[in-house]
């Protein structure tokens, strides 16, 4: 009897995700020709913890004017910023059986334009992603060429963010698949980036796992080794790599149904809250994002309920 309870509730789950999607996840991006009203962006796109990407938001900035790896280097390129470097440009990412995250450096921002522009080498993988409002704490100076907050998305949220991050690196450097806890309003200002998403929905086709958490060492001679985080709890995070899934260890992941689309210079992509994500970039790409807290109201205890289902479920 418990047996077959359970295998209903996992056929439930797997039937979800597409339920969902026929009723409210959108089978290609949807584009804005403008920035929406406060009202109509609650109502048509958070509410329905719906993505979009929106034109013409960015054209006031300045930064879309200035903003060239040879302006960065006249205005901020002697000042230190930290920089996550791997070997292989993934960082916060399962490797093996730990959840392994960047080695931290203080580099002066001309060095890591240096090594884009192919003038030097540094071991590893360069980028400047550190996602702590590093933008108005690290550069300063660069604050009056944008808005430091997004206004129709403050006035309808009805907050300010909660941090401002800049992003720039190496084509290599790649975000591995999670979500997150922010209503994220992601500005790229030079070059493109590539997203790969997934709605809250697909989450009973997306696998979770617990791993003991390390950090990248980089050693004097260049080379990276592993470092157990003493004292940490295991991390759950996503060990799948979507551009190349393993299908024959996580075959449940076949059912999902990825989002594609490239974000490029002066366009904004409204990325909810809870919505699965995977980033690629061009060379040298330059983007500013704006998290906003989500609502803790009856989505994300949704979402919640669903979470543990799966994992109750053995799914994932």
């Amino acid at each position: 009897m418990a047996e077959a309870a359970l295998d209903r509730v996992r056929r439930e789950l797997q039937e979800f995700p597409a339920a969902a999607r026929d009723l409210s996840v959108p089978r290609t991006m949807p584009y804005l020709d403008e920035p929406p009203s406060p009202l109509c962006f609650y109502r048509d796109w958070v509410c329905p913890n719906r993505p979009c990407i929106i034109r013409n938001a960015l054209q006031h900035w300045p930064a879309l004017q200035k903003w060239s790896l040879s302006y960065l280097r006249a205005m901020v390129g002697s000042t230190e910023v930290s920089v996550a470097v791997t070997p292989d440009g993934y960082a916060d990412a399962v490797r093996g059986d730990r959840f392994v995250m960047p080695a931290e450096r203080r580099l002066p921002l001309s060095h890591v334009l240096d090594v884009l522009e192919g003038q030097v080498q540094h071991p590893g993988i360069l980028y400047v992603q550190k996602q702590c409002s590093n933008l108005p704490t690290e550069l300063p100076q660069l604050l009056s060429d944008i808005e430091t907050h997004v206004p129709w998305a403050s006035e309808s949220l009805g907050k300010m963010p909660d941090a401002v991050n800049f992003w720039l690196g190496e084509a290599a450097a790649v975000t591995s698949l999670h979500k997150d806890h922010y209503e994220n309003l992601y500005c790229v200002v030079s070059g493109e980036k590539h997203f790969l998403l997934h709605p809250p929905s697909d989450r009973p086709f997306i696998p979770y796992d617990l791993y003991t958490p390390a950090t990248y060492q980089l050693t004097e001679e260049g080379t990276f080794r592993v470092v157990d985080e003493e004292g940490m709890e295991k991390v759950p995070w996503i060990p799948l790599d979507p551009l190349a899934p393993d299908l024959v260890r996580y075959p449940s992941y076949s059912q999902a149904r990825a989002l594609h689309c490239t974000v490029r210079a002066g366009e904004l992509l409204y990325l909810p809250a809870l919505w699965f994500h995977h980033v690629q970039q061009s060379h040298g790409c330059i983007a500013v994002n704006f998290w906003y807290d989500m609502e803790y109201d009856l989505k994300y205890s949704y979402f919640q309920l669903v979470d543990s289902l799966t994992r109750a479920a053995g799914l994932g």
